[in-house]
């Protein structure tokens, strides 16, 4: 619980490496999150070697941990390996459509977020990073990812080389319904929101982008239409040309 409610997201970090068994220690706590139907359908690539991190930094819009942290982690929704299994065991799959997707989804983000809770548990700091899915076409070739292997999220790991404040969460009312779900009234979400909205770093972002409210900084600035429609647009693309089926 305590690692839990110290979670930071590190971006600066030392340049002290991580032991190969701590790594293996904590990639195995990975795995003892719950999964599928026990099918376990994620893997991950281990990235160390300073060029190819280089190569893939482009690929997450070059945030600086990129290549500053020791290791990063590319995070797989993995439906290859289980597929292989039924093929040589004369089993028939039917795991390309959508609803399997989701399933390895749901397998991969439960075995990366035990990984990142094993690894700050250990002293080390971890980031992830949402890019994967933005350019999961080129990762994916990066990576010479197969068939049926989305990559789902990067996380950078290694020794903090900072401590910065805890990042504000709604109140647990906003996420939390009894019996059925509420309806976000207009009045609802004013109370919900209000004290982010109160925020300095909020009433900064607000300044800084010219914009009447964080809402705004949201919709016209982090997180655009169109480069939701562009990015949406190319990664269906590039899940079918995975071979998945909608």
């Amino acid at each position: 619980m305590k690692t839990i409610f110290n979670h930071r997201s590190i971006r600066q970090y030392q340049s002290k490496p991580i032991d190969q068994a701590l790594l293996d220690k904590i990639l195995e706590a990975g795995t003892r999150a719950s999964t599928t139907g026990n099918m376990q359908l994620y893997s991950v690539v281990v990235t160390r070697n300073e060029e190819a991190k280089a190569k893939l930094a482009p690929l997450h819009f070059n945030q600086p941990m990129v290549k500053q942290a020791p290791v990063l982690l590319t995070v797989c929704a993995d439906l290859n390996r289980f597929n292989s299994w039924c093929e040589f065991r004369n089993a028939d799959a039917g795991y390309d459509n959508f609803l399997w997707i989701l399933n390895a989804v749901v397998d991969a983000s439960l075995f990366a977020q035990n990984i990142c809770v094993a690894a700050e548990s250990e002293g080390l700091g971890i980031c992830y990073l949402g890019t994967a899915l933005y350019n999961a076409p080129e990762i994916s070739e990066a990576l010479e990812l197969p068939k049926g292997v989305i990559p789902l999220t990067a996380i950078t790991v290694g020794y903090p080389d900072q401590n910065p404040p805890l990042t504000d969460r709604l109140p647990l009312s906003a996420v939390v319904y009894n019996e059925k779900y509420e309806a976000n009234t207009e009045e609802r979400i004013n109370s919900l929101y209000a004290e982010k909205e109160a925020l300095d770093s909020s009433r900064k972002f607000v300044a800084e982008n010219a914009k009447d409210n964080l809402a705004q900084v949201f919709t016209d600035i982090r997180y655009k239409k169109a480069d939701n429609l562009h990015f949406s647009a190319k990664l269906l693309d590039f899940l079918k040309a995975q071979g998945f089926q909608f």
